[in-house]
């Protein structure tokens, strides 16, 4: 119903940066979160960040092991947000999956394929 198109994943050397973006291609909820979730081989998938439109002003949340390094900011009308990530680990090494969701209603999640990130020297 919806195709939610990422980008910006690639290989990194430790301490450097990459930007992931991703756009739904058309709009579905009034108030929408958008955001990546990130799993490695083996692991549980985990929360990376998301932005949360609202009224006034939107909200942000960022996973315990991204905070301070990674930052995320949208573009309301245009259901695209942007990743930016700096000080990268190769424990950052993940597919991170782009999500898009009503705000109002959890069972509403719609992802994108997934972007590979690789943070190796």
């Amino acid at each position: 119903q919806v195709q939610l198109v990422e980008s910006g994943g690639g290989l990194v050397q430790p301490g450097g940066s990459l930007r992931l973006s991703c756009a739904a291609s058309r709009s579905l909820f009034t108030f929408y979160t958008m955001g990546w979730y990130r799993q490695a081989p083996g692991t549980e998938r985990e929360l990376v960040a998301y932005w949360r439109t609202g009224v006034i002003t939107d909200g942000t949340e960022y996973g315990d092991s991204v905070k301070g390094r990674f930052t995320i900011s949208g573009e309301d009308t245009k259901r695209t947000v942007h990743l930016q990530m700096n000080n990268l680990r190769p424990e950052d090494t993940a597919v991170y999956y782009c999500f898009y969701r009503n705000s109002l209603d959890a069972d509403s999640n719609y992802w994108g394929q997934g972007t590979q990130v690789t943070v190796s020297s």
